[in-house]
């Protein structure tokens, strides 16, 4: 019989959210084949398809963070299945590293899904006038490197996507489960606001600079 690693009966339990103990005995039962483990655990009743990812994540925190001497501010809410792991340090921890790093990365969206149809086709077409204007790629291979440049895009502007500030090696959305693996809940980035002393009112000011120019000019006339 197949020996059952720690690994693998953690990979079953991240993709069933069945305990550890059932976890085992079903990879035991099924010779350490996965997929049909997690069949028998279906088969069961102990896990339901899918993943924790399908789980109901209706409690959680609202986050803050405030940077730069009060200059910028941040907003976020994340949402966990039970009131015990949002009361969890672990889980905690993690609010306040996401909420840090939209201060420092300014997201636009939490994630693909939620940018309008119409933002992805303006930028698609933003990106094809660039190549048809460098003129360095074939046509026939517009798709592809339209592709790749979206994908960039993405990681630009989407919270999940970006490279977590304190560690580029993962993404934020790596370091979410990350912590779903570690506290074994379902956990959400909901929404979040980030705010920054000034923004908006930047053409304001050039405006009154403008005006005060005019005005020192027309006074050495």
């Amino acid at each position: 019989m197949a020996e059952i690693s720690a690994q693998l009966v953690k990979e079953l339990r991240e993709k069933t959210g069945a305990g550890m103990m059932d976890c085992k005995k079903a990879l035991t039962e099924s010779s350490g084949d996965l997929q049909k483990a997690e069949e028998w655990l279906r088969i069961k009743g102990i896990a339901k398809a899918g993943s924790k990812g399908g789980r109901t994540a209706a409690e959680g925190l609202v986050g803050s963070y405030i940077h730069m001497g009060g200059k910028i501010g941040v907003l976020v809410e994340v949402n966990c299945e039970t009131d015990f792991v949002a009361r969890n340090e672990d889980f905690q921890a993690l609010v306040k590293d996401i909420a840090m790093h939209i201060a420092a990365s300014n997201p636009l969206y939490v994630k693909r899904d939620d940018i309008p149809a119409s933002d992805v086709e303006r930028e698609r077409e933003v990106q094809k006038a660039k190549l048809k204007e460098e003129g360095k790629v074939p046509e026939a291979k517009w798709p592809m490197v339209l592709d790749g440049k979206l994908n960039k895009w993405f990681e630009d502007v989407c919270l999940l996507d970006q490279r977590f500030v304190k560690d580029p090696d993962k993404t934020v959305e790596s370091l979410v489960k990350e912590k779903v693996a570690k506290i074994g809940e379902n956990i959400q980035v909901r929404r979040f606001s980030r705010f920054q002393v000034g923004e908006g009112i930047e053409k304001k000011k050039e405006d009154l600079a403008a005006a005060v120019a005019e005005q020192i000019q027309a006074a050495k006339q």
